[in-house]
């Protein structure tokens, strides 16, 4: 739970178990009080079709198009919302990046276009192809491509191969280089490509999921610093040290998940431990004085990475998602 009413799901993947798992999830956040939930895909790159069906079954109501599959020489297939789910009234955000894809651009796109709820983010990776796999003797295989996926208004989820492979993949390099990345202005819709939601709203199609609120890439240059010292690898690895050696006193004074998040802090003394540990550990010293807003950001990383050594990621989400500007978005 991000506060009293809004709980938070993230899933990495689609994977076998994953509906289960989220079916699960629901339960302990509705028995919490759960009125509104943001679902995070971010950098989810798909898996398996039944899971994400599962998934959507979830979130809409009993006869709601979810998905549907075309292709040349194969029968059109629609996938429907079949069962009551746990969470087909409350308020709903679905988080989408870049690196989403597939399956999570399934799920993003039939909660758009059944204006269940709203989508954040950047638009997605653009991969909604149907594979069939082809098993030979020899234990080999092939996939061989005969679909499509489209979301219920009819966008195609696939980018394009129209300009040929190479270009397909430079697409989502090219993005950061004309700017889509930081700014909305920059990303072109095609006039050609235009479809309605349920309730008559205006979605493109053209390949991958636009979201309807955009939150721009992070580029803070002043949190420089920030980024150099974090993705050298060196936090991670005191984060680890230091909840291994200490926990027994860790889980003494929070002793749960929850207390961790509430009441954790990561001190003068800490911190400066790590510093000290980074320039041990490191060919390039840091000897300048460290800007404010990079401490800050560094020291929720710290808490957050020696949060996940204890207790996994329920004391590591709600730690980053404080600092976390799409979550912001989406709580606001």
């Amino acid at each position: 739970m991000l506060d009293s009413k809004t709980g938070y799901v993230k899933i990495n993947q689609f994977g076998k178990t994953t509906g289960d798992e989220f079916e699960a999830a629901l339960k302990r956040l509705n028995a919490k009080g759960m009125k509104k939930l943001i679902l995070d895909l971010r950098g989810n790159s798909g898996g398996y079709l039944e899971t994400c069906i599962r998934v959507c079954d979830e979130l809409l109501k009993k006869n709601e198009l979810i998905v549907y599959t075309e292709g040349r020489n194969v029968k059109t297939e629609k996938y429907y919302a079949s069962r009551y789910g746990h969470f087909e009234q409350g308020e709903l955000v679905v988080l989408i990046d870049d690196f989403s894809a597939s399956a999570s651009e399934i799920v993003a796109g039939c909660v758009q276009d059944n204006d269940r709820g709203k989508i954040i983010g950047r638009r997605s990776f653009g991969k909604g192809l149907v594979q069939r796999q082809i098993d030979f003797n020899d234990n080999s295989s092939v996939r061989l491509t005969v679909a499509r996926y489209h979301t219920p208004s009819g966008r195609c989820i696939q980018k394009t191969y129209v300009n040929g492979a190479e270009a397909y993949n430079e697409e989502l390099f090219n993005r950061y280089l004309n700017g889509e990345m930081e700014h909305q202005d920059s990303i072109k819709f095609d006039e050609n490509l235009k479809y309605k939601t349920k309730e008559g709203r205006t979605v493109y199609g053209g390949g991958g999921i636009m979201p309807d609120i955009f939150v721009p890439l992070d580029r803070d240059s002043t949190l420089n610093d920030f980024y150099l010292i974090l993705n050298s690898g060196k936090m991670y690895n005191f984060a680890f040290d230091y909840a291994t050696a200490n926990s027994e006193k860790l889980k003494k004074n929070f002793p749960n998940a929850a207390s961790f998040v509430k009441k954790m802090t990561v001190d003068e003394q800490l911190f400066n431990s790590f510093m000290d540990y980074y320039n041990k550990t490191n060919e390039k010293k840091y000897t300048k004085v460290l800007p404010a807003d990079s401490k800050k950001e560094l020291k929720v990383w710290l808490k957050a990475f020696i949060g996940r050594n204890l207790y996994q990621d329920e004391a590591f989400y709600p730690v980053i998602n404080t600092t976390d500007k799409v979550i912001q978005a989406a709580m606001k």
